[in-house]
């Protein structure tokens, strides 16, 4: 976007341009209504800079970064505080680049489209906020109780880089009422339990748990996490052996049922939005094809885009790219190879502009004088054919299924070898031990030299790019050196820890534990940035938990409780604190995993009051929220492969890559620029292999085929009230011309779209797309 910026402000809006503008906006999934006039463009391609995106980035880092650095009132400060002056400086200058930003997107946007968006409108209304209250504690020169703190993830979710942290947080958005339901069905079932439980156990006076409703609420609601059970059953079940049935049964409905039928609601429900959102994106990204479409075609029938016009195009929207490149693109979207490309060709034009094209010179002819010129060179042809022999070898020897099971027998013994030294070394005095090691050693170096033996042969027969497009091959070349370097190495914990980890290549063996390597693998982005969401959510709380329980003195506190024991010397739940933001984030995380959460709760509300509770409730809750979101999330993409996969059984041994193969000849290779035929013969066609790897939008369009067809028939019926040119664009089929123009490459006669060995068409005309298909009003 940087290299065509100052070209487009120094003239005016074209109709590449803006054509090129309108298909990044359906590819980033952007409001048309945000499209920018002339008088626009500048603060338009302004706040879609790289510049611009970094800066507003940092920013936002370093906003967060500051919470390392603010001292509590209620504390000290520390190694990482800074004086009140200087952190309250940078957070008024980093909040003025946030400023800066929005005023930028006001002034490319205007008022009205600028004010009426949720998500903008939420965050100047959170700037004023933190920008007031940063300027009181630079004019104090001290902090006050500033919960506000807790809202500055939202500037960083609102940064370019975080597209995918906002998807995932819509998605928790759209999640969100059928899980508000079920919490509303469980809580009410748990207030009948906390009725029931007070009125048989609160005569009880041994038993804490239900001596009030409220308490009795609570301790449900921590049997709910089965972290105090079954502490909280035994004083009843001392007295009467059955009010085991009470609690038998709340853990059933609550636990068992309840639970399980979240997780069902919350996955229906986010499959249900997947296939929404897969559609609304769709539709948004064609619907920019076709708006960019009217713009670019011819004024007079058939109303196709020319070659020259697609270029000026790629100049835009693909920069970077080489002239040729461009001409393999536009050659792979003219599959009627006609020279010009019609609207149905031109929907592709986001998957093929992808793709990454490798050059392969294509031998001509020689004749009897060149054989003989040649063979006045013999030493070095001989040596020529005689590694091109060794490669051959080298890789029919790594594709035989003896070469690969040889391999797996050989990690089954070593695997075997792995069992059998923790058998010996458990057995051995401690004083012994380095002993053994030195004796024992040898045949793990044996092991090792194997290993890496078959990775140079992979690394000679696939060759150093080709070995690396395999995840396996990287993880089996990252266990290979790792365990060379433990090897050499004095520590024997090191070795023990990483020779097991090559038995995970032994899973590749069957289909069901390859679907899951491969699922993980698809999964891995999004863990990434649902990881990034837990993390900001962590900070959020962290802050409030800053604000509102630091300075606690939770030593030997809860004097008289059954958790008393520990927070003494012993216990070490004193350590669990709120005393700054990196040990929120680990009392957080405990708090996370469920195991004893309460006795945390427990101590800090001893020590504050009963209102505390509602703090740690509310981050279990969220935390249930996201954590079943996490699991929809894997169970969606395992299960959408499995029917992936039944869908399409010719499909089951494809690699995620799609392929597509150009031949161009040497005239049209010269029309685009003698530099691209010095190295070339007349007559000396070349051949472009491109590439680019599959994505969940393709596999989409794959899968629910029959639901893409059926929203195409409605695109084509909205489109009944549309203009006669528009009309005549989209039902006028497309003439086969016998004779080409020679003012560009295409025209070529010998020219030809060679082989596409598969590719992803609708092959449907569409029309018209209703713009209000996609929602544009939510809040993420």
């Amino acid at each position: 976007m940087l290299i065509d910026m100052a070209d487009l402000c120094a003239r005016k809006l074209t109709k590449e341009s803006n054509a090129a503008i309108l298909l990044k906006e359906g590819k980033n999934n952007d409001r048309f209504a945000t499209h920018p006039t002339p008088q626009k463009l500048r603060w338009y391609l302004l706040a879609h800079s790289r510049y611009f995106y970094v800066l507003e980035l940092t920013a936002a880092l370093f906003l967060l970064a500051l919470g390392l650095t603010e001292k509590p009132p209620a504390l000290k400060a520390n190694n990482l505080s800074l004086p009140v002056q200087v952190h309250a400086a940078l957070e008024v200058l980093s909040l003025m680049i946030v400023f800066a930003g929005l005023a930028v997107k006001l002034k490319w946007q205007g008022a009205k489209l600028f004010f009426t968006h949720k998500r903008t409108l939420l965050k100047v209304f959170i700037w004023c906020m933190v920008f007031i209250e940063a300027i009181v504690v630079l004019v104090r020169r001290e902090n006050h109780f500033r919960v506000t703190r807790s809202l500055r993830p939202l500037f960083l979710i609102d940064t370019h880089y975080c597209f995918g942290v906002r998807r995932v947080l819509r998605q928790i958005l759209l999640s969100l009422p059928p899980i508000l339901d079920m919490l509303f069905l469980l809580f009410f079932i748990m207030v009948i339990f906390a009725v029931l439980g007070f009125y048989l156990f609160s005569d009880n006076e041994k038993d804490e748990f239900f001596s009030s409703f409220w308490r009795s609420f609570i301790s449900l609601f921590v049997l709910l996490t089965t972290a105090n059970y079954p502490d909280v059953m035994m004083p009843a079940y001392n007295r009467s052996q059955w009010s085991v049935i009470y609690f038998v049964v709340y853990i059933a409905i609550v636990l068992y049922f309840l639970m399980n039928l979240l997780l069902a609601v919350v996955y229906d429900t986010f499959t249900n939005i997947e296939k929404n959102k897969f559609r609304k994106l769709f539709l948004h990204k064609r619907h920019a094809v076709r708006q960019a479409y009217k713009l670019l075609c011819s004024e007079h029938p058939p109303h196709w885009i020319p070659w020259e016009t697609f270029k000026g195009l790629m100049s835009f929207y693909k920069p970077k790219k080489t002239d040729v490149e461009k001409y393999l693109v536009f050659k792979s979207l003219n599959k009627s190879n006609t020279g010009k490309l019609s609207l149905d060709e031109f929907y592709n034009v986001f998957e093929n502009s992808e793709m990454r094209w490798k050059r392969e010179v294509v031998e001509v002819f020689r004749t009897n004088h060149q054989t003989k010129e040649s063979k006045t060179k013999a030493i070095p042809i001989y040596f020529r054919h005689s590694i091109q022999n060794c490669y051959i070898s080298v890789r029919w020897l790594i594709s035989q299924k003896a070469f690969e099971f040889v391999i797996y027998g050989i990690i089954i013994a070593n695997g075997i070898s792995v069992v059998v030294d923790i058998i010996v070394f458990s057995n051995t005095p401690q004083n012994e031990r380095q002993k053994k090691i030195r004796e024992l050693h040898w045949y793990h170096i044996v092991f090792i030299c194997i290993y890496a033996v078959e990775a140079s042969l992979k690394l000679l027969g696939l060759g150093f790019r080709k070995y690396f497009l395999s995840g396996w091959n990287i993880f089996d070349f990252f266990v290979t050196v790792a365990g060379f370097i433990g090897a050499v190495s004095t520590s024997f914990s090191f070795i023990v820890c990483l020779r097991p980890l090559r038995l995970l290549l032994l899973f590749k063996l069957k289909e069901r534990y390859r679907d899951l390597f491969e699922t993980i693998g698809v999964l891995l982005p999004r863990m990434a940035r649902v990881a990034v969401v837990i993390l900001l959510m962590y900070y959020s709380f962290g802050i409030i938990g800053i604000e509102c329980f630091s300075g606690l003195e939770l030593k030997d506190c809860c004097v008289n409780t059954s958790w008393e024991g520990e927070y003494k010397e012993g216990g070490y739940y004193y350590l669990n604190n709120f005393n700054d933001l990196l040990h929120s984030y680990v009392t957080l995380f405990e708090l996370t995993v469920v195991n004893n959460w309460f006795i945390i709760m427990e101590g800090i509300v001893y020590l504050t009051s009963d209102w505390a509770r509602v703090f740690f409730m509310s981050f279990y809750i969220v935390t249930m929220v996201v954590m079943t979101i996490v699991v929809a999330f894997i169970l969606e993409a395992f299960l959408f492969r499995i029917e992936y996969r039944k869908e399409h059984p010719t499909d089951e041994k494809e690699d995620m890559k799609i392929r597509m193969e150009i031949i161009v000849t040497y005239e049209e290779l010269l029309a685009l620029g003698e530099s691209y035929v010095e190295d070339l013969q007349p007559d000396q066609p070349v051949h472009y292999v491109g590439k680019r790897p599959k994505t969940k939008m393709d596999l989409s369009v794959k899968m629910y085929d029959d639901e893409v067809k059926e929203w195409i028939k409605k695109e084509r019926a909205l489109d009944m009230g549309e203009t006669s040119v528009h009309a005549y664009i989209t039902e006028d089929k497309m003439p086969m011309s016998s004779t080409n123009s020679p003012s560009s490459p295409v025209s070529s006669n010998t020219s030809s779209n060679g082989l596409v060995t598969e590719e992803i068409t609708m092959g449907e005309v569409n029309t018209v797309f209703d713009e209000e298909e996609v929602n544009y009003d939510a809040t993420f």
